[in-house]
């Protein structure tokens, strides 16, 4: 028995739909391959600048007693680090505190502690933009009555120059990278798709703190290390076959 005409047309219309669905997936092209690649680089270079932390500590029977003497011994450090060569403008002060010192009374007594008097600290901190004149800044500073120091950093006037090589370099290990990988797997790069650099921070080597020197005169021993910046690059490529 034939089918009629009007029962023939939906069967038509369903095949005549899937022929065109397949055609339009065959001529689909196929999906891309992606390499990941991710670059690293470090940059050590010598630092060209430092940062100090150096003060007084005065204590006294009274408040303004330890105040008169912390102000004129941090007058006194103040003038010997300008005489050493330091602008005015890279001076600053960094700490200013007095406290109230006590006394414990015996382990066995109730009694509360006693007021004997309070501890002034004042501090400033100093940018050396000449490294030359460190250690005889530091120096300086001891012999005019600083007997505080909280630290002792360097780093660089311009950091975005080496942070720039680094980064740069981090990009040229990626790329090389994904080259090499894509030869060894037979597959030619065609396009980055991404690339996410960044910063990781910087190690700074360790410096010696501040110290007084006994015997002959001389300007305390610094040793600036190098200060080394890494960088990170996540790069992404498409690749198709060979």
């Amino acid at each position: 028995m034939r089918a009629s005409p009007t029962r023939r047309l939906p069967l038509l219309a369903g095949l005549l739909a899937g022929a065109v669905s397949s055609a339009l997936l065959l001529a689909q092209p196929a999906a891309a391959a992606t390499l990941t690649v991710v670059g690293e680089a470090r940059v050590s270079t010598p630092p060209d600048m430092a940062t100090l932390s150096t003060g007084t500590v005065s204590a006294a029977k009274t408040a303004d007693e330890a105040l008169a003497a912390n102000s004129r011994a941090v007058a006194e450090v103040i003038a010997a680090i300008k005489a050493a060569g330091i602008a005015a403008g890279d001076i600053a002060t960094a700490n200013f505190s007095v406290q109230p010192q006590y006394a414990q009374g015996q382990s066995s007594s109730r009694e509360a502690p006693k007021l004997v008097g309070f501890e002034v600290r004042n501090s400033v901190r100093v940018t050396v933009r000449d490294l030359d004149k460190l250690g005889a800044l530091l120096d300086k500073a001891i012999q005019s009555g600083a007997n505080q120091a909280s630290g002792l950093a360097f780093a660089f006037a311009d950091p975005a120059k080496i942070e720039r090589e680094a980064r740069l370099a981090s990009v040229k290990d990626a790329m090389d990278q994904a080259k090499a990988l894509a030869a060894a797997a037979g597959l030619r790069l065609t396009r980055i798709t991404s690339i996410q650099p960044e910063i990781q921070g910087g190690i700074v080597m360790p410096a010696p703190m501040l110290m007084k020197a006994e015997g002959a005169r001389m300007a305390v021993p610094v040793e600036a290390g190098e200060i080394e910046v890494r960088a990170r690059t996540v790069m992404v490529y498409e690749a198709e076959p060979l």
